[in-house]
């Protein structure tokens, strides 16, 4: 699993590559708590390069976003793959975190509107 980011439509973007199972989540654990909940900022979490997500992958994006709303920011996730996006909406995850078809849709989310 790897694991990276950059400021994508003005806000920080974390990359996920990989395969969200028990070996790949426990490998990025550390690293995206760091980057998500700890910073207490909005953060989009693109998974486009994620091909497969089990129970442990989806409870770690939750945990984090729980947290993160607790401190009055959000998460979006972005781009997910047809047959992740399907496990996520399964399971719900749709419904606490909103998913996005384009970096720009959740920037549009994650960015207060001015005004």
């Amino acid at each position: 699993m790897d694991i990276r980011t950059e400021t994508v439509e003005g806000c920080q973007c974390v990359f996920l590559k990989g395969r969200l199972d028990i070996a790949g989540t426990q490998s990025v654990d550390l690293k995206f708590t760091t980057l998500t909940s700890t910073r207490r900022q909005p953060v989009m979490v693109d998974l486009s390069e994620v091909d497969f997500i089990s129970s442990i992958g989806m409870r770690l994006l939750v945990a984090n976003a729980k947290t993160l709303h607790a401190t009055g920011a959000k998460m979006v996730l972005v781009r997910p793959q047809q047959v992740v996006l399907e496990v996520l909406c399964t399971a719900g995850i749709d419904q606490l975190i909103p998913i996005t078809a384009s970096a720009s849709d959740a920037a549009a989310i994650l960015k207060p509107a001015s005004g």
